[in-house]
């Protein structure tokens, strides 16, 4: 999907309205994609899953870093996201899947806390967002 600028411009302001606490948001996101989709957690035996675990908010504080680079690169998301799609794709071989599990945890998880902010075309925009961002994430499967 080819984001317009009206697409970029809503969801650099979501971000910029996000600010310090995106990996409390995408903590939470994770904690609903382990309870909706239990398959996700094939990939964490290692970690406490518990929620409100060090574990999971110091992964989340990771997707949290990985989602602000993809927002500060949209016009160029598989350049940079190259070495996260590597790395998800030939080491930690995970189901591509899991990326849009964890994007609709995500979309709802911003939704209950910005419900004034997230109208039908902050929601599309932030669809298409993630949509190209789990595009460029899959670049590197076979």
């Amino acid at each position: 999907m080819v984001l317009s600028a009206a697409d970029k411009a809503l969801v650099s302001a979501l971000w910029r309205k996000l600010n310090n606490n995106i990996s409390v948001y995408v903590t939470e996101a994770l904690e609903r994609t382990f309870l909706a989709f239990p398959s996700t957690k094939t990939y964490f035996l290692h970690l406490d899953l518990r929620p409100g675990s060090a574990q999971v908010k110091a992964h989340s504080q990771k997707v949290a870093e990985a989602l602000t680079l993809a927002v500060d690169h949209m016009d160029d998301l598989p350049h940079a996201l190259s070495a996260l799609s590597d790395l998800h794709a030939h080491k930690l071989r995970v189901n591509p899947v899991n990326f849009k599990f964890l994007s609709h945890c995500l979309m709802v998880t911003l939704a209950r806390y910005y419900p004034g902010d997230f109208s039908p075309t902050l929601h599309a925009s932030l669809d298409k967002f993630l949509s190209d961002l789990i595009l460029a994430l899959a670049s590197s499967y076979p």
